[in-house]
């Protein structure tokens, strides 16, 4: 007999789920991409995928190819690196570094991440690069970033000063950022600095701009952008409980802009998404038919719990529908992947998760065989006569 694909609809009701309708958020940026890194949910996402100028944001990826020259031998945070005179005549925010000093590889990462350094920036670049020069290692850059799955980021240069084709999307600032989270815990908690006084003679840069740090909503990092071309930006990352959210957005028009945008967007996140379990290891979610096996169907679970993220705000109902192809022949085994529930949150990327046989369900008898194709047999038979009819 033929299987073919069978849906069963179900709502919050009939399969046990309960969520509610998102609410979305109205940004003012011009694009913006918002991650819950707990669960990998995306629960905003505005141009995310737009290749826009990253200015000062575009430093992460300097500080994770930075972070990885450390973790692997080629630079240490005590070594002293020699300032070129290319990295001092590097204007914007800079850490006022000169032509022939040396400066440790630490205070050059921290004048980066809370000074915006443009300058160190190019002392780590210039070190790095395969030819020695700033360009060369723009190209190591962009190279990296499609290694790390960062399709629509090209760099001109190691800090974000304004060039033809430095460009970032908001998608790839968070999967970098979310990158520099988990594979780099040891470098992290520089990112929450928030000051840092590298010259006493130049001190009037040593704060860092992140207007999120110390609000006592869990921020931590990351970093902040500005230019007159990209407007103003920010990639930023909170923790509250067991969740973390990371977020990007660009394109606002005033530093007090982006202060109030990001800080609404933080609230936001942890205030109308809550994780919820939707489904219980080992709990029946719906019945699949059996073709000639001793039993007429078998219930279908799932081998664990399932915990998503969901909108807590209003009242609503969880669109989800189990799918398989059927009527599915025995013999079956205890565990065998028979079908798919499709879990759709309004507003929200759909979940699939894969549903297997609760119980073995042997191969029928020889009657139990004959008493099934009869009942097919019968139901062909009438199906065409029912055609002839009309």
């Amino acid at each position: 007999m033929t299987a073919f694909p069978r849906r069963l609809l179900g709502t919050a009701c009939a399969l046990a789920l309960m969520a509610s309708q998102a609410l979305a958020f109205d940004t003012r940026a011009r694009a913006a991409f918002v991650l819950d890194q707990t669960t990998g949910t995306v629960l905003l996402a505005k141009e995310a995928d737009l290749s826009l100028p990253p200015a000062s944001m575009s430093k992460l990826m300097t500080l994770y190819i930075a972070f990885e020259a450390i973790r692997d031998g080629r630079l240490s945070m005590n070594e002293e690196l020699r300032v070129s005179q290319h990295a001092m005549n590097y204007g914007g925010s800079t850490l006022f570094l000169k032509a022939g000093e040396r400066v440790r590889v630490e205070d050059l990462l921290r004048g980066i991440i809370v000074l915006s350094g443009n300058d160190a920036c190019a002392v780590i670049a210039e070190t790095l690069s395969p030819d020695g020069t700033e360009a060369g290692f723009a190209r190591m850059m962009t190279q990296r970033a499609q290694q790390l799955g960062m399709t629509g980021s090209t760099f001109q240069n190691s800090n974000g000063w304004p060039s033809p084709g430095h460009v970032m999307s908001m998608r790839d600032l968070v999967l970098l950022a979310r990158h520099l989270i988990e594979d780099f815990p040891e470098f992290y908690p520089l990112f929450a600095q928030k000051e840092f006084l590298f010259d006493e003679k130049e001190s009037q840069n040593r704060y860092n701009r992140n207007p999120l740090l110390g609000l006592g909503i869990g921020a931590d990092g990351l970093k902040t952008g500005h230019t007159q071309e990209a407007g103003y930006g920010l990639v930023g990352s909170a923790k509250q409980g067991d969740r973390r959210v990371i977020f990007a957005i660009t394109g606002l028009g005033s530093a007090k802009a982006r202060a109030e945008e990001s800080e609404s967007i933080v609230n936001w996140a942890f205030r109308q998404f809550a994780e919820q379990t939707v489904v219980t290891q080992g709990k029946s979610i719906a019945q699949a038919e059996i073709f000639l096996g001793a039993e007429d169907s078998v219930g279908l679970v799932s081998e664990k719990d399932i915990t998503l993220l969901l909108p807590v705000a209003v009242p609503g109902g969880l669109q989800a529908e189990v799918v398989y192809n059927g009527p599915i022949e025995a013999p079956i085994k205890q565990g065998q992947q028979l079908a798919e529930l499709i879990i759709s949150p309004a507003g929200l990327p759909e979940t699939r998760v894969p549903l297997v046989a609760e119980k073995d369900v042997l191969a029928g008898g020889f009657m139990d065989r004959m008493v099934t194709v009869s009942k097919v047999l019968l139901e062909r038979l009438q199906d065409r006569n029912a055609a002839d009819d009309s």
